[in-house]
């Protein structure tokens, strides 16, 4: 696979490392958390409207997709914005839920069915989702804290083992 897996595509550009730590200081209150967990309808909007290819959060923060994985229980399909990081033909997912106890609804559907589908720059791409173990967990995880540094704080306010997956193209 080459570069040009999924498309390169960011809403306004990379605020870069300071004002990235700034908001990722603001992002990861748990105050700012519950903003966003109750904003995210209308950014899952905006960005199935346009594609994925605008967001709310997007100049601030790292660049988000729509993942689209098959709910587990239902069946359906289910669609949800995230934020994500790439890797020559990789793109990483992390599930931190913003650090709750519990595990978000898409990681469970991908444990379920690891086959789904991602939306950016105005394409849906299907996509086979494999878990990271290990060291690699661990070195990815670190690519999400050094970027936007929120990561961290989520990965400490739980218990629970924060789930990360490298997505490939299928």
């Amino acid at each position: 696979m080459t570069e040009d897996a999924f498309p390169d595509v960011r809403w306004g550009r990379d605020p870069g490392e300071r004002v990235r730590r700034a908001v990722g200081a603001v992002v990861g209150t748990k105050p700012v958390a519950w903003l966003i967990r109750r904003g995210a309808p209308l950014d899952r909007w905006l960005l199935e409207k346009s594609g994925g290819r605008l967001t709310i959060l997007g100049p601030m923060a790292v660049p988000l997709l729509l993942l689209s994985t098959t709910g587990r229980k239902s069946g359906q399909r289910r669609q949800i914005p995230l934020a994500y990081m790439r890797e020559g033909d990789r793109l990483f997912l992390v599930g931190s839920n913003f650090g709750q106890s519990h595990h978000p609804a898409w990681v469970l559907n991908l444990l379920a069915d690891p086959n789904a589908w991602v939306t950016m720059g105005g394409k849906e791409i299907p996509v086979r989702a494999t878990e990271l173990t290990g060291a690699e967990h661990d070195r990815v995880y670190q690519m999400f804290v050094d970027y936007v540094s929120n990561y961290g704080t989520y990965q400490h306010r739980t218990d629970r083992d924060i789930h990360v997956f490298a997505l490939t193209r299928r």
